[in-house]
């Protein structure tokens, strides 16, 4: 099994977006079986609580299963996640940092080589040639915004997750 993981903040809007996005895409081209996808947050805020109502509303009026969604509980990242999955994406630059961070408190730095920014996979974003200009890619935060801002956000994971997907197929093949 191939495991990929998002990272948000506390993991109620961007990265469990992303995470079943991803996991919809990676059953219509049957990589469901071989890839598993989980979403963190890197701060324990939102431990326990489910998505926030407004990404669970964006992705429901999108066509994601909905039942899956309303399963979805927040966690924080720990350091085994960052060890334990193959690839793991970062909705922000400070998330990415965070996750790096995690890395060499856990005493595994060279185990942040699979950490990448999530946008690195959207065609249209912004390109960022060093780490100081990842901001670029940032993934843009819909907390504190209305309906526009989530559909805004759910419209760059897509867009990024289609680039994801091609990815996988040729890492993990078609199972």
């Amino acid at each position: 099994m191939y495991r990929v993981m998002m990272v948000c903040t506390g993991n109620i809007c961007r990265s469990p977006m992303a995470q079943f996005v991803l996991e919809s895409k990676l059953e219509r081209v049957g990589l469901a079986h071989t890839v598993v996808v989980d979403s963190t947050g890197i701060s324990d805020e939102e431990a326990g609580n489910p998505i926030d109502h407004r990404a669970r509303r964006t992705l429901a009026a999108a066509g994601y299963d909905s039942s899956r969604i309303i399963e979805h509980r927040a966690r924080q990242l720990e350091g085994e996640d960052v060890v334990g999955n193959d690839l793991i994406l970062a909705m922000t630059t400070a998330h990415a940092r965070a996750i790096r961070r995690l890395g060499d408190i856990s005493g595994v730095p060279e185990a942040t080589d699979h950490i990448r920014m999530f946008r690195s996979f959207d065609p249209f974003a912004p390109a960022a040639v060093s780490f100081h200009d990842e901001f670029l890619l940032d993934v843009a935060d819909p907390w504190y915004g209305g309906m526009k801002d989530f559909q805004v956000c759910l419209e760059q994971v897509e867009t990024a997750t289609d680039g994801l997907v091609e990815f996988l197929i040729q890492t993990v093949g078609k199972g």
